[in-house]
């Protein structure tokens, strides 16, 4: 499968050759582009024969602004359509042609049986603010609910409207419980991830009990529910074998954070993976407490689902309730 779209580190689209499916696509748009011109050039013929040549000659030239289609013929042309790879008919046909996506999609995803992968519609544990009846009292059956968020203490928001990379409810869909093959019921409080909360709360400070409490945690492989020790994916600062570039050896590698390596080349530091004071709002934190939704999905499901990459782009686009 491939690689998630949505990166802050290799952006978003990456280029690809033309395939046979869109060779198809291109005869079709070419067929239809052709009828289209030809059918203009009648019209104009007769509308000519009509109007006198001083009133022609005075007429301001008028450039129609192309539509999505014929600019898709010219841009595939011309080779700047990218049209390749798992989700072809959406990166090509949506993503590179910036479709607006309205939230009358967005409602249709919520209510549908795996929409971002195996498992129900979000709306049946998410579907009003009633907190004896709705998860974390987060409705996600209205576009005022979904902007709303979590109503459940800590109260959340879930989206950031024009950040699809920030929104809460993108990482639940994307992102893996860790480490990975946690249970999905394994405990989010047990004295391992509470001694890493109280940790960043604290100010993550780099001391004796960092060194001889926090850090042998992360090469445990029992510490957080699962039989896999933390560095046994994310031990240096290369992509592979350490995933997103995280290194969980050090203080000084955990502050740097994710995809350091990368962002150092263009001056930049790297995304951070723990927020000092505010556990909730650390990568770190998040990632050993949250499971994956929709509830069951394999984990090895891929992360750029097409629906996952069109619900990022509404929010990218404002995230409009229309």
């Amino acid at each position: 499968m491939g690689k998630s779209q949505f990166n802050p580190v290799r952006g978003k689209i990456k280029p690809r050759t033309l395939n046979g499916w869109a060779m198809a696509l291109f005869v079709a748009s070419s067929l239809t582009l052709l009828a289209a011109q030809s059918s203009a050039q009648d019209t104009s013929s007769a509308q000519d024969s009509g109007i006198s040549r001083a009133m022609a000659d005075q007429a301001a030239p008028i450039t129609p602004s192309p539509s999505v289609t014929h600019q898709m013929y010219l841009d595939m042309k011309l080779g700047k359509l990218n049209i390749h790879g798992d989700n072809v008919v959406v990166e090509a046909l949506v993503l590179q042609r910036d479709i607006p996506i309205t939230y009358n999609y967005i409602a249709t995803l919520m209510r549908t049986p795996n929409a971002f992968g195996d498992g129900p519609a979000c709306v049946v544990c998410h579907g009003s603010n009633d907190l004896s009846k709705s998860y974390r009292g987060m409705d996600l059956s209205s576009c005022e609910g979904i902007l709303r968020g979590a109503t459940e203490s800590p109260a959340r928001q879930i989206i950031h409207p024009g950040e699809p990379g920030r929104s809460l409810l993108t990482k639940m869909i994307r992102n893996n419980r860790m480490p990975l093959g946690v249970p999905f019921f394994a405990p989010v409080d047990s004295d391992s991830i509470l001694a890493i909360k109280d940790w960043i709360n604290a100010g993550a400070a780099n001391d004796d009990s960092f060194t001889t409490k926090i850090l042998p945690l992360f090469s445990d492989p029992e510490a957080f529910g699962s039989e896999n020790a933390c560095v046994e994916c994310h031990k240096s600062f290369r992509d592979p074998p350490s995933f997103n570039e995280v290194n969980l050896t050090s203080h000084e590698a955990i502050i740097k954070g994710a995809f350091s390596k990368t962002r150092n080349k263009r001056g930049l530091p790297g995304l951070p993976i723990v927020v000092l004071f505010d556990a909730e709002a650390s990568p770190l934190y998040q990632r050993l407490t949250m499971n994956r939704m929709p509830p069951g999905i394999d984990p090895g499901a891929p992360a750029d689902h097409p629906n996952t990459l069109l619900l990022m782009r509404w929010i990218e686009q404002g995230a409009w309730c229309k």
